[in-house]
């Protein structure tokens, strides 16, 4: 802004104090006749002034002439594209820099836009009290300027670092950078094997697809996994939705043991403790899975169940399906048949599985009262 050539009878004021005051002086300069330009660095409508001067001034007077934005110039000096990334403000914001940790938990590509109260320092720290460990990290201070600097790290470097808290910090997860254009990256029903489990006690692959479709993820919220088991579907329902919350409830200590191998690694929180008691510690859930525990854990579930939220939950015995049908409003019996190697040629038979109950709701079929 120092090398823009300005009228010498141009009158200057320096944006200063209360910007919305500021912005009230610019409308009224421009209503009156005044030809008004306010100069700030990057995009004016990236988390910029455009908001609120769009607010102030007429948008028949209003002209916008944007420069590239830091975040566009911070993704440019990482060498990665951004239109698949979370982009969070930490400054000036109550509890910004929280926000922004969490983000860099959910996501796996962000953008945070540092400050006095939110330095590039604290967002490491942050992360790192949320167990986060797989990030490769960039720095962006005085983008686009003469004393444009850039570093590169991971959390524990950006933790201990100390840097310009005006600066861009671009977070992006390791197995993100991996994977190839055009590969997969939706995959649940995943084979047993995949997990570790006690004498088969893992939800099958089949009957895992069909629930996690059955409970409608969405883009974020919190879920219970009550009951989790080896935690199976905590671990695909986590890996679906970035921004879900997964929470595998489990009280055996055996099943425990399994359950925090599993989701070693992955955004799941094991929770320690028997439903529907566990719940009081929870946040209210928007989905939920039961795989375990009897119907009176269901009735406590729904009862914390978020508006428009889901509950599936998977039975082998008639009768507490039959229940859970009730209290849902919907049911399908799963009966899965596996192809196994039959005698000592390439034939092959059937194998059945033992039959399993999906139950999901609530819907308009659902008994009311109970």
């Amino acid at each position: 802004m120092n090398a823009l050539q300005l009228p010498q009878e141009a009158r200057r004021l320096l944006l200063q104090g209360d910007v919305r005051q500021f912005m009230g002086s610019v409308a009224t300069a421009a209503s009156s006749g005044e030809n008004v330009c306010v100069l700030c660095s990057g995009d004016p409508g990236f988390f910029g002034l455009a908001r609120l001067a769009s607010l102030h001034v007429s948008p028949s007077l209003l002209r916008i002439h944007p420069a590239p934005s830091s975040v566009s110039l911070a993704f440019a000096r990482a060498g990665a594209n951004w239109d698949d990334a979370e982009v969070v403000s930490a400054h000036g914001r109550p509890g910004g820099a929280a926000e922004a940790a969490r983000a860099i938990e959910r996501s796996t590509k962000v953008a945070v836009l540092c400050g006095p109260d939110s330095p590039p320092q604290l967002l490491g720290r942050l992360a790192l009290e949320h167990g986060v460990r797989d990030r490769r990290i960039w720095v962006g201070s005085a983008l686009g300027e003469q004393a444009e600097s850039v570093w590169t790290g991971n959390l524990e470097a950006l933790a201990a670092g100390c840097f310009d808290p005006a600066s861009v910090v671009i977070s992006i997860a390791d197995h993100a950078r991996q994977t190839k254009p055009g590969q997969a990256t939706l995959r649940w029903g995943r084979p047993e094997s995949e997990f570790e489990h006690i004498r088969g006690m893992v939800t099958k692959a089949e009957v895992r697809a069909i629930a996690i479709s059955k409970l409608d993820l969405p883009v974020s919220g919190v879920m219970w996994d009550v009951g989790a088991g080896s935690g199976s579907v905590s671990v695909e329902c986590a890996s679906l939705s970035a921004g879900l919350s997964v929470h595998a409830i489990e009280r055996d200590p055996h099943q425990l043991k399994v359950l925090r191998s599993n989701t070693a690694n992955t955004r799941v929180t094991v929770c320690d403790g028997e439903a529907p008691g566990v719940f009081e510690s929870l946040e209210d859930p928007d989905r939920v899975f039961v795989g375990g525990g009897g119907i009176g854990v269901l009735d406590a579930a729904l009862a914390r169940l978020r508006p428009a939220g889901l509950v599936v939950a998977v039975y082998a015995a008639p009768d507490r399906a039959l229940a859970g049908a009730e209290r849902l409003g919907a049911m399908v019996q799963v009966s899965i048949n596996r192809a196994v190697p039959f005698g000592r040629d390439t034939a092959l038979r059937f194998q059945a599985e033992n039959p399993v109950f999906v139950c999901w709701g609530p819907s308009a079929n659902a008994v009311s009262g109970k």
